[in-house]
């Protein structure tokens, strides 16, 4: 009843807030809050206009993110409209966008999650698979670069560090502690990035090892760019990355096991994992993945991989249900059954690097963000695959969040409702 409670009193402030501080035309409101239905719930979908007009409103509705269901236009009558109505009878996602006089909004829902299943078949040999190239990764001896950083942190350090790896690259991020940490004391904190190459977003900054470095009574913190390319080096050097050897990286080897581009980085994942289990510091119990979009997949992965993570956090997560193409649903970023290629090929190459095959039986915790009108990353695809993992999951479904964050007005309610438990947890689990 709380919750029911707080959700309904932000929801009502949301309105408030668009309608009197932003002057905004219409919201779209639906039967169910939380955007989750089970088959043949009734869905109703109202928009609520703030004044009269004398412009249409358009409606579009799609179901599992790109097929249409319906495309209208009206001149409304009244300040509450009905847009759709309907019953979904198999699992699936409806999102509903309208527009008028140049003000768009959308809304998202999703039908039956938890009985959505992988596109693609799980491959026979999967585990077989990844034991032969952990066991290549072992045989290769760990050699680590390590230079240390100038920080003003008292009581903390942090290195720009090079892990060499059976990939094409070394893994290469930051690693940051407390200086004088008992031995079997600390959690271990593994941050990963979101598409891209010279965006912020992509790159390791010592700042982000020490911020985790930091929290409760201290942790080791590393903070791993996607691609093994070099830290803390100038813009040129990412642009020509982008431009040159990393364009179009996700769309790299679709056809072939060895070449797939996401084969180089599940290998740099593994091998921080194991630099970071190597330190004498660690607990010997907690480890954390935390990443948003590429960087959520690539958590997800990592609690597949390696069974020794015991949590996730993973906002719009990517790298899941690639087979969703397959059975008529959206697959997740990058959508590789999506482009040109060998269909047989993908198909014998593409399942050993899904999510939704990689998190098959994983115990770790998995705290996961979907916004239910993403078409990135949908919804329908990060429920596929978490559903193959068997630990506890908590999952904060949003409504109108697309893949982007949410605007400043969303996040009025999506600070106190999705992002202040998720920091909650983080902190929670590093005291």
């Amino acid at each position: 009843m709380k919750t029911k409670s707080l959700s309904s009193i932000l929801i009502f402030l949301l309105v408030s807030f668009v309608f009197t501080a932003l002057g905004q035309t219409f919201i779209l409101s639906q039967s169910h809050e939380n955007g989750i239905y089970k088959k043949g719930d009734k869905i109703r979908i109202i928009a609520i206009l703030n004044h009269k007009t004398g412009d249409s409103l358009s409606i579009k509705v799609w179901k599992n993110n790109d097929q249409l269901l319906l495309k209208s236009k009206s001149l409304p009558s009244k300040d509450t409209l009905e847009v759709f109505t309907g019953k979904m009878s198999e699992p699936c996602s409806v999102r509903v966008e309208a527009s008028i006089g140049g003000n768009k909004q959308s809304i998202g829902l999703i039908v039956d999650p938890l009985k959505i299943k992988p596109g693609s078949p799980y491959p026979k040999d999967f585990q077989e698979y990844w034991n032969k190239e952990k066991q290549s990764l072992r045989a290769l001896l760990m050699q680590v670069k390590s230079k240390s950083m100038t920080i003003s942190d008292n009581g903390y350090v942090c290195f720009d560090t090079e892990i060499n790896c059976t990939g094409p690259k070394p893994a290469r991020g930051y690693f940051a502690k407390p200086a004088k940490a008992r031995e079997h004391s600390l959690p271990i904190v593994l941050v990963v990035h979101a598409a891209g190459v010279k965006g912020s977003w992509c790159r390791s900054e010592t700042a982000n090892a020490l911020n985790y470095a930091k929290k409760g009574q201290g942790a080791l913190c590393f903070d791993l760019n996607a691609h093994g390319m070099l830290n803390g080096q100038s813009d040129e050097y990412y642009n020509n990355l982008e431009v040159g050897e990393l364009k179009d990286y996700y769309a790299v080897g679709l056809e072939s096991r060895e070449d797939l581009y996401f084969r180089g980085m599940c290998l740099r994942l593994l091998r921080t994992l194991e630099f970071l289990t190597r330190q004498p510091e660690w607990d010997r119990k907690r480890i954390i993945v935390i990443g948003e979009s590429q960087g959520g997949g690539q958590a997800l992965a990592a609690a597949g991989l390696d069974h020794r993570v015991s949590a996730v956090v993973a906002t719009v997560p990517a790298m899941c249900d690639w087979g969703g193409t397959l059975v008529n649903r959206k697959g997740g970023w990058p959508q590789p059954f999506e482009r040109p290629g060998d269909q047989e090929k993908m198909k014998q190459t593409l399942p050993y690097f899904d999510n939704a095959n990689l998190l098959k039986d994983s115990k770790a915790t998995i705290v996961v963000e979907i916004g239910l009108i993403d078409n990135v990353c949908p919804a329908t695809s990060i429920y596929a695959a978490i559903n193959q993992a068997k630990g506890k999951k908590t999952i904060y479904p949003v409504t109108y969040r697309e893949h982007s964050w949410p605007t400043e007005v969303q996040r009025k309610v999506w600070d106190k409702m999705v992002l202040d438990p998720k920091n909650s947890f983080v902190d929670n689990f590093l005291k």
